[in-house]
């Protein structure tokens, strides 16, 4: 990928950019207690000093051959990643204004900008290869940013989580021209910088709260929970009839058939994922909390189909990403 900085359009060293991106350590030796000061600075300056200065105007994007194009053309994606983008970063910038800490208000701004920039991306990707998306609704501010930022913020720890794998098992079964995966690993690593801010953002403001405003943020982070399970499991949508909308939300749960040519099941899938989350986050300073809920639930359907093999007699404890090249 072509990155220049989007400021001053000088083009920094690629393998430079891409290494300061992947790893950071808070150079402040000792712990950092959750909630405290040096906890929130930690947070907010490796999200500064992470910044990939990548531009989407100057993306090179790889000639692709016919097959190859009608399989991205083919995935069910285009429209509710764009849209989905575009929320994200109406949502971010409304909870950053009403922030009062100078430190996650920044931050959280630049998550937003960072979330317009996705938006570009995908918006010159489709624009290149000639794929047609449903016209653009108007995004509205929403009217309570809080919840607003949440929905959003566990939306990204669950779909990133996803990607992460997606992405590997796209890389390593052939299926897209490899120039055309690496364009877009910078966008991936960007997301894992993303739910980091996110999840030490919550562990933060969780401490923050005196008990009984704790409490009921508690109970609204139960109902974001319930919120996003009723919609990915289709409960919301599932008496559409054509299925579009629930297809694509579940497209990261079932989306390894449409990025491989190997059948992938879901233990398999999620075994991909938890050692594709572990590798994006290792760079990061260890004292900075990671996502934990998704990548929890994810062992757990590990250890439960493990546990299915051995009642059926079958050897346990085997690569569940066998099939796909290394």
């Amino acid at each position: 990928m072509l990155t220049q900085d989007p400021k001053t359009g000088a083009a920094p060293d690629l393998e430079a950019a891409d290494l300061a991106a992947r790893n950071w350590r808070w150079p402040v030796p000792g712990t950092l207690p959750i909630g405290s000061e040096a906890h929130r600075d930690a947070a907010c300056q490796m999200f500064f000093d992470t910044f990939n200065p990548y531009r989407p105007s100057v993306i090179d994007w790889p000639l692709l051959s016919d097959e190859a194009r009608a399989r991205l053309i083919s995935l069910p994606i285009w429209d509710i990643a764009v849209q989905t983008e575009g929320k994200a970063r109406l949502r971010m910038r409304a909870y950053a204004q009403s922030a009062t800490d100078p430190a996650w208000r920044d931050a959280i701004e630049r998550n937003a900008w960072e979330e317009n920039r996705h938006k570009e991306v995908l918006s010159k990707l489709v624009s290149a290869y000639g794929i047609a998306l449903a016209p653009e609704p108007l995004y509205h501010p929403p009217q309570d940013p809080e919840w607003a930022y949440l929905v959003t913020g566990f939306s990204e720890c669950i779909d990133s989580f996803f990607a992460f794998g997606l992405f590997d098992v796209a890389k390593r079964s052939g299926f897209f021209p490899p120039e055309l995966v690496d364009t877009f690993e910078p966008v991936i690593q960007e997301e894992a910088r993303h739910i980091l801010l996110f999840a030490n953002w919550l562990a933060w403001q969780r401490r923050q709260l005196p008990w009984w405003r704790r409490a009921w943020f508690e109970l609204r982070v139960a109902a974001v929970w319930v919120f996003l399970a009723w919609e990915r499991i289709g409960l919301a949508r599932g008496m559409a009839t054509d299925g579009g909308a629930a297809a694509d939300n579940n497209f990261t749960l079932t989306g390894s058939r449409s990025v491989s040519d190997v059948d992938i099941g879901v233990v398999s899938l999620m075994a991909v994922c938890l050692a594709e989350n572990d590798r994006r986050f290792a760079g990061y300073d260890r004292r900075l909390l990671r996502p934990t809920t998704t990548p929890a639930i994810a062992r757990l359907v590990c250890w439960l189909g493990s546990a299915r093999e051995r009642w059926r007699g079958k050897p346990s404890g085997r690569d569940h990403s066998e099939g796909l090249p290394r």
